[in-house]
């Protein structure tokens, strides 16, 4: 269904010349293996070869392109000593110094007694001047060999930024320009290239400002994207709420039985948010809301509260999470003020199987079950429920749209769809990740949670750390134990949670446990639950607990290597303990040396427990780009966006997506069908797929 304009940008990077399989594969680790990958691999700086003085006034330290004659070349017997050939202009002399080159080759590239151009770093030694391994060694009547502004992409072992730059070249004359799908108006009065002059200026730039994340170039693609993705999520918005909802109003009696069963008062955040959820329930327009909360704000409470209103109403909920902890955990929390309250809840997951799982979906299509907690499994075909109303789906950003939507289409009417975070994100991320959908915040936390003592320690004081949870396991305490790998890296310095392990468990013996992403579901579960029930008192893991797991009693984290952990990571590693009206300590080792930008995100963690704050902060130390590009934020990754750069094109962007969307829903305009030709470029045709499905 790809228009036919774009086949060229999803050729295959191998039909370009010089590009074999090895180039191909080091080429898709770090941008992809189509066409448009590559073109939108933006470069990160510029060597310009313009200097060229004569060797008297050249400067040591910069890039300099000098014309100078060969004189003779010097190899040693000593093959470890330098191979170095001798140069020199009417001004001075210099020094072209190589490490095991092939001599005949060079003798060829530098024939004595001829003129040569030569460009690379002039370095000073022992008062010479002198170039390590020149970038360049042109016949000056050849001087087209040479460019004069060169770009610096980001590669990887095995792949030269030569090739890399031949191959963007290449691949930039072999695509067609494409229709313009921006605003007319925006781009007169912004003065926009179009999207094909702007890939050349940003891969072919004549000046350093050209890169900038503020030159018309960049700020033309990323608008691009960002429009892309607005549209996207515009489109999703708008199927959702045309299947046509129905009002869930229910009389409170339910919600008051769970109220009473509480053993605290809802904060005045969780009151909002519950007001805003129900005020969309009873609203004929199917629901579309994310609530955000920090770790430990409560939104369980909030999400059971809905469910409750909706199960007043006559309609059954689905709570999907992510993960059999999380969904147990879930479980958990809800089924004693449900049963409290009357109401049926039921766990599914990829471990039902046989006449239990069969037992169980006969149930949920009788109407006999009012919740349905589940992973993954509550999505597949023959689960059916007798009349779905609400879905709550928790660490939304971990579930693809068309997940949301396989859901929804449980439902025989409109269902209200309800997301759950408990990762904080910054106002600008929240728009682009989630701008199909409305937001309900809670930053405040239960009464009578203690804050968290959060302390900085070097890693070399690790024993003094390790004697000291062991005091306090003596004296009752639950603790867990982060580290960043699951097994010992001969690349990274980091210890390894099995040798962790190991450790612990020779200092402390049966306390100690283990937990990681790489064992099975049932492993994991059986070492939970002994943590839970206090069998073990020592949890080493790995970030698999990073969200959702819930222990009140462990009142000690131990983070290794916090400097390798995002600001979100941690917080989101802290909330698991401060989960109760016992003090809770948060120990941060760091490497003994760590650099500043290292230290500004420990020093956070050590001044604020504002979840929000945090990812404020992250967001302008890492910068959107490095925060949207990694798994553990699970948001969607962008290439071309600054979110530092670019905050104020995403409103425009959105804006623009939304009037797109009232005025041409099916887009079958000029404009419209261009902009179906975005979607495709960038990759977000789900909105397409999802117009022609109706």
């Amino acid at each position: 269904m790809r228009p036919e304009v774009l086949f060229d940008y999803f050729a295959d990077i191998e039909r370009l010349p010089g590009i074999g399989k090895r180039n191909k594969l080091a080429i898709e680790r770090i941008a992809g293996d189509r066409m448009v990958h590559l073109l939108m691999h933006m470069p990160t700086g510029l060597i310009d070869r313009r200097y060229r003085p004569s060797l008297i006034d050249a400067v040591p330290g910069s890039i300099v392109t000098v014309l100078v004659t060969v004189d003779k070349h010097v190899r040693l017997a000593n093959r470890r000593a330098p191979y170095r050939v001798q140069c020199h202009d009417d001004t001075g002399e210099l020094t072209l110094v190589f490490f095991n080159p092939r001599a005949d080759w060079l003798n060829k590239q530098l024939p004595e007694g001829e003129p040569r151009l030569i460009s690379g770093r002039l370095e000073e030694y022992q008062g010479k001047l002198q170039i390590t391994h020149p970038d360049y060694m042109v016949n000056p009547d050849n001087t087209a060999e040479m460019p004069e502004l060169e770009t610096i992409y980001p590669l990887t072992a095995g792949l030269s930024g030569k090739v890399l730059r031949k191959a963007v070249a290449v691949a930039l004359d072999s695509v067609p320009p494409l229709p313009e799908w921006q605003n007319s108006s925006v781009m007169k009065r912004d003065s926009w290239p179009s999207f094909t002059d702007a890939l050349k200026t940003v891969h072919a730039p004549q000046a350093i400002e050209d890169l900038n994340a503020s030159s018309l170039a960049r700020r033309r693609l990323a608008c691009d994207e960002l429009l892309a993705t607005q549209l996207a999520l515009a489109i999703v918005r708008e199927r959702t709420r045309r299947k046509r909802g129905r009002r869930l109003v229910g009389d409170g009696t339910i919600r008051g039985k769970i109220l009473a069963a509480l053993p605290f008062s809802l904060t005045n955040d969780q009151q909002t948010a519950l007001q805003e959820i129900v005020s969309d329930l009873e609203n004929e327009r199917a629901m579309l809301r994310l609530m955000q909360g920090d770790v430990g704000s409560g939104k369980t409470v909030v999400a059971l509260l809905a469910a409750a209103a909706a199960a007043e109403a006559g309609v059954q909920t689905a709570l999907l999470a992510p993960t059999e902890i999380l969904a147990r955990q879930h479980l958990e929390t809800i089924e004693p003020l449900a049963n409290a309250a009357g109401l049926k809840v039921a766990l599914l997951t990829g471990r039902n199987k046989g006449k239990p799982r069969t037992a169980l979906l006969e149930t949920l299509a009788a109407g006999d079950i009012d919740i349905l907690v589940g992973t993954h499994a509550i999505i597949q075909d023959d689960v059916v429920f007798k009349d779905l109303g609400f879905a709550i789906i928790d660490e939304q950003h971990r579930f693809g749209v068309q997940q949301r939507l396989t859901l929804a289409s449980k439902a025989q009417f409109g269902v209200d769809v309800l997301g759950m975070t408990a990762t904080p994100i910054p106002r600008t991320l929240t728009l682009t990740a989630y701008g199909d959908m409305d937001v309900s915040l809670i930053r405040e936390k239960p009464p009578g949670r203690m804050p968290v003592d959060t302390r900085v320690v070097a890693l070399d004081r690790l024993s003094d750390v390790a004697a000291g949870i062991g005091r306090a396991v003596q004296a009752g305490a639950r603790a867990y134990w982060v580290c960043p790998l699951v097994e010992e890296s001969e690349l990274l310095d980091i210890a390894a949670a099995e040798e962790r392990f190991a450790t612990l468990r020779h200092m402390f013996g049966d306390q100690v446990g283990l937990v990681h992403g790489k064992m099975k579901a049932l492993e994991k579960d059986a070492v939970m639950e002994q943590f839970q029930r206090g069998e073990i008192s020592i949890l080493v893991s790995t970030t698999v607990i990073e969200v959702g797991v819930n222990v009140p009693e462990a009142t000690i984290m131990v983070i290794e290597h916090a400097e390798r952990f995002g600001l979100s990571q941690l917080h989101q590693l802290r909330g698991r303990v401060g989960r109760s009206d016992l003090q809770s300590r948060c120990i941060l080792l760091r490497a003994n040396e760590i650099g500043e930008v290292a230290r500004s995100r420990l020093k956070i963690m050590r001044e604020t427990e504002d979840g929000f704050l945090i990812a404020e902060e992250d967001l302008r130390l890492r910068g959107g780009g490095e925060v949207l590009g990694t798994k553990q934020s699970g948001l969607p990754e962008f290439k071309l966006v600054d979110f530092g750069e670019h905050a104020d094109l995403i409103e425009l962007a959105r804006d623009d997506a939304r009037l797109i969307i009232n005025k041409d829903p099916e887009l079958t305009s000029e404009r419209g069908k261009n902009l179906r030709c975005l979607l495709y470029l960038f990759e977000r045709d789900e909105g397409v797929r999802l117009m022609q499905s109706g």
